[in-house]
C-alpha cells in the first residue's frame, strides 16, 4: 500500500470567534483577516511539513487547488509541486489536482505538469479535479452547467498534447487553438499517471473505472461516511468485468499519531475542532448552484464532503449563531472515524482495517491539520514514519501491481533519513 503525506496549508490563525462572527471559510471570506507575514511563515513551515514527510519514507507528497478561502492556501498547486520536486529525490509528488476547467486554455496545465515530470524525474502524478463549486463557479464565475463539458474537454486537450507525436490544430467549443505542440514533453510515456479527486459524483467514479484513471475519494468525514461511494466506485468496476485491484482507488483519511491513545486525545483535540468547527465553516449557499450537480448524482442521494459541511452550517439557525460553533464536537470526530487517532499499535490497526474494508491501495493521509504546530506535525509524521508505515506498508504488495505509480518514483516506504 502506498502512503501519500498531503496538505490543505490552511490559515492557521483565524479568530476563534470566526464561526459567530463570519459567514464563511470560502469565497467572501473577510480578506483583513490575512496577514501575508503570518501567511509567509506558514508556507515555509508547511513546505517544510511536506520535505520531511518525503525523507521520513512516505511514498508521496501530495498538494491541491483552492481560491479564495482560508481552508487550504494553494490557489496554485503547481508553484508547491515545482519546490517539492526540486527538494525531494524520490517520493511521488502528487498534485490532486489542477482544476482543468479554470484554465484558459487549458494546455497551461498540459505545460506546467510535463516541466514538473522533467524537473522531478518522472514522479508527478496528475490530479484532474473537476473542482468544488465554491472555487469554480463563485470564485472563477464558471458556468455550472458547463462546467463538466468545459472539463471533458479540457481532459482531452491535455491528454492529446502530452501523446500527439505532431503538433495539431483543437477546435473545441470552449477552447480553439491554431496549433497544439507541448514543450517540453513528461518523462513518463505516454503521460503522467491520471488520478482524479472526486467528492461523491456518480460520473467521476464511472468515468474513472472505464478510462482506467485512479478514482481517489477525499474524504473529510472519515472511512465510515466513505464507504457507501467507495463501494459504488467497486460496484462498477465489476459491472465492467474489470479486476479489483486496490490500487484503482486513493482515499483521504486524517490521521493522528501519539505515544498513547490517550495522549492523542490531549494533543491533537485542538488542531482537530480548528479544522471542523473553522476551516469548514461553509455557508450553505454556496454548497450547490443550480446545474453544478448532475442527476444522476443527485437521484442517488450523494453528498460531496463540502457540500456536508456547508449543509451543516446552513441547518444552523443562522450563520452568526452560537449553535454554529457547538455544532460537532471532538468526541464526535472521533468516534464518527473522521479522525483516526491513537497510539501507533491503535492507529495501525485501524488503517489495515479500513484499507481492507474500502480496498483502497493509496492511502492519502491528512497528518497536518487545521491550526497544528509544525512542531506537532512533525511528532505525528515523524511517529507515523516509524512505527506504523512498517506494520501497514506491505499490504497488497503480494497480491496487486500498482499500475497508476509514477515510474521515477519509489517503489516502496524507505526508513526514516537524518
Amino acid at each position: 500500500m502506498k502512503f501519500i503525506f498531503f496538505h490543505l496549508m490552511p490559515y492557521a490563525e483565524l479568530p476563534d470567534d470566526f464561526p459567530e462572527r463570519h459567514r464563511s471559510v470560502w469565497v467572501d471570506i473577510d480578506p483583513s483577516l490575512y496577514d501575508p507575514t503570518k501567511g509567509r511563515q506558514m508556507y515555509l513551515d508547511y513546505l517544510d511539513e511536506l520535505e520531511f514527510a518525503a525523507a521520513a519514507g512516505f511514498d508521496g507528497v501530495g498538494v491541491n487547488e483552492h481560491h479564495a478561502n482560508g481552508y487550504g492556501l494553494m490557489p496554485s498547486p503547481n508553484l508547491m509541486a515545482a519546490t517539492l520536486a526540486r527538494n525531494t529525490s524520490d517520493a511521488a509528488v502528487v498534485v490532486l489536482g489542477d482544476s482543468l476547467a479554470l484554465y484558459n486554455p487549458p494546455l497551461r496545465v498540459a505545460e506546467e505538469l510535463a516541466m514538473l515530470d522533467v524537473i522531478s524525474g518522472g514522479r508527478v502524478v496528475a490530479g484532474f479535479p473537476v473542482g468544488t463549486a465554491m472555487d469554480t463557479c463563485f470564485a472563477y464565475g464558471i458556468d455550472p452547467a458547463t462546467l463538466r463539458e468545459r472539463y471533458d474537454e479540457a481532459h482531452d486537450l491535455i491528454v492529446r498534447a502530452w501523446t500527439e507525436p505532431e503538433p495539431f490544430t483543437f477546435n473545441g467549443r470552449y477552447t480553439k487553438l491554431r496549433s497544439v505542440n507541448c514543450w517540453p514533453r513528461p518523462i513518463q510515456r505516454p503521460h503522467p499517471p491520471i488520478w482524479v479527486p472526486g467528492g461523491g459524483s456518480i460520473e467521476t467514479w464511472q468515468w474513472c473505472a472505464e478510462t482506467s484513471y485512479v478514482y481517489c475519494y477525499l474524504s473529510y468525514y472519515g472511512y465510515k461516511l466513505g464507504r457507501p461511494q467507495m463501494r459504488g466506485f467497486w460496484e462498477h468496476v465489476r459491472s465492467l468485468g474489470l479486476d479489483p485491484n486496490p490500487y484503482r482507488t486513493g482515499f483521504a483519511q486524517f490521521v493522528a499519531v501519539a505515544d498513547t491513545d490517550a495522549e492523542a486525545r490531549e494533543l491533537y483535540r485542538e488542531p482537530a475542532e480548528y479544522f471542523y468547527k473553522r476551516c469548514l465553516h461553509v455557508h450553505g449557499g454556496y454548497a450547490e448552484p443550480p446545474g453544478y450537480k448532475t442527476e444522476a448524482t443527485v437521484r442517488a442521494g450523494v453528498r460531496s464532503q463540502v457540500e456536508m459541511a456547508a449543509r451543516r452550517g446552513a441547518d444552523q439557525p443562522k450563520s452568526g449563531s452560537k449553535a454554529a460553533l457547538a455544532g460537532i464536537t471532538f468526541d464526535d470526530i472521533v468516534e464518527k472515524g473522521y479522525v483516526i487517532l491513537g497510539s501507533p499499535t491503535t492507529v495501525a490497526e485501524k488503517l489495515a482495517e479500513v484499507a481492507k474494508d474500502l480496498n483502497v491501495g493509496h492511502m492519502i493521509t491528512f497528518l497536518h491539520f487545521g491550526n497544528m504546530s509544525k512542531e506537532l506535525c512533525t511528532y505525528n509524521t515523524k511517529l507515523f514514519a516509524e512505527r506504523v508505515l512498517p506494520e501497514v506498508g506491505s499490504l497488497f504488495d503480494d497480491e496487486w501491481e500498482d499500475l497508476w505509480w509514477p515510474s521515477g518514483a519509489r517503489t516502496s516506504s524507505a526508513p526514516v533519513r537524518a
